[in-house]
């Protein structure tokens, strides 16, 4: 379960948020998340069954602890002094062990310290993950994601791809519990039914790990879970084979690629793009992916696989040997060469083409490493 760096706000028994200015003592003064609030948690390993965890700053500076006992953020002139024991509780609440001292990151309140072994609520602090608010979850054991059915009024775990926007949700955050809102503005709740507003009946703890990997429990304990062949989302008791793990994921991007005359390009019979349809299909929505770096974007199909350039203005299929290396030629600039829903006409042409599996090569073309430019 232990995973990559994921960005999170941590907040204490007073609901302040851990504050770590550069090269100054982290206090708990901050009243809401900002940028000096947010924190990255790396996984740096494992002591016996606990994760090794290090915090980072906005600066790229560590949050560690002096020999006197004193949280700064700053670079750790020790290896062992900037390393937590990270402790998950069944509240959702953590708490950081430095490992050399073992003792516990606390807060009075407006100061932070590390002084004492004997674990109390002074200790505990609130995760909160900084991120989009727009997420999907995904479930691993199932290895679906949640769609909300607005006829039903109910969540199934059931969607392969969640290209659908009934698969969105908005995940707020209010005095320490979270809401679930759903991508018609219900909310999940202790019942199996949506309801209309935010209440107690639809505060969740939720229970965090590295890696954005979460669980959601009601007031009682109870756990949110899919049920049944058809995975509906309620809560219970007995989880099986892990299916309360969901991992939160940001809401990825889908456009569709239209043509002067208005057509949509569209994967046919898993391997064939033309630009026939007059109307969006699930086989014409794409997964629009950016790469800052190099201003390039890549788009990959419902079916996994993506769209690459061939030799000539045709596209053809290609595994992407590099990231972001297996993309649509950039022969105009990206602005007038998607349209996303209802955005106007482009300038791509209805050229046949073919797109492969992302996990194989094409065996009829080689295509060139070329990629929209931003």
């Amino acid at each position: 379960r232990a995973g990559g760096g994921m960005q999170v706000g941590l907040v204490d028994w007073a609901g302040g948020y851990l504050t770590g200015p550069r090269a100054a003592a982290a206090t708990a003064l901050g009243s809401s998340l900002g940028k000096e609030q947010t924190w990255e948690l790396k996984v740096t390993g494992k002591q016996e069954e606990q994760t090794v965890v290090e915090l980072v700053g906005p600066q790229g500076q560590s949050l560690w602890v002096d020999a006197d006992g004193a949280v700064v953020c700053a670079q750790p002139t020790s290896g062992d002094r900037g390393q937590f024991l990270l402790g998950v509780h069944p509240s959702g609440a953590w708490t950081l062990q430095q490992v050399q001292s073992r003792k516990y990151l606390e807060s009075d309140g407006e100061d932070v310290f590390c002084i004492r072994r004997g674990l109390t609520s002074y200790h505990m602090w609130m995760p909160q993950l900084a991120m989009h608010v727009y997420v999907v979850l995904f479930n691993p054991s199932l290895q679906l994601y949640a769609r909300v059915d607005p006829e039903l009024n109910r969540v199934w775990v059931d969607t392969p791809v969640p290209y659908l926007e009934e698969c969105g949700f908005i995940l707020r955050f209010r005095g320490g519990t979270y809401h679930l809102e759903t991508f018609n503005h219900q909310f999940i709740s202790r019942s199996e039914k949506l309801v209309q507003k935010p209440s107690a009946e639809t505060a969740f703890h939720l229970t965090l790990e590295p890696g954005c990997l979460a669980f959601l429990t009601d007031r009682e304990g109870q756990i949110l879970y899919p049920h049944g062949s058809r995975g509906l989302l309620c809560l219970g008791d007995n989880p099986a084979d892990n299916k309360e793990w969901f991992v939160i994921r940001r809401c990825p991007q889908w456009v569709n690629l239209r043509t002067r005359s208005k057509r949509y390009v569209t994967v046919v019979r898993d391997s064939d793009v033309y630009a026939g349809p007059k109307k969006v299909t699930p086989m014409s929505t794409f997964h629009f992916k950016v790469n800052p770096d190099s201003q390039t974007v890549q788009l990959k199909g419902i079916n996994h696989r993506y769209l690459a350039q061939g030799l000539g203005r045709s596209l053809s299929c290609a595994w992407p040997t590099a990231p972001f290396c297996c993309c649509v030629a950039a022969t105009a600039t990206l602005g007038a060469l998607l349209a996303m829903r209802s955005s106007s006409a482009t300038s791509l042409s209805p050229t046949a083409s073919t797109c492969c599996p992302a996990n194989t090569a094409s065996t009829t073309s080689r295509p060139t490493a070329r990629a929209f430019g931003l």
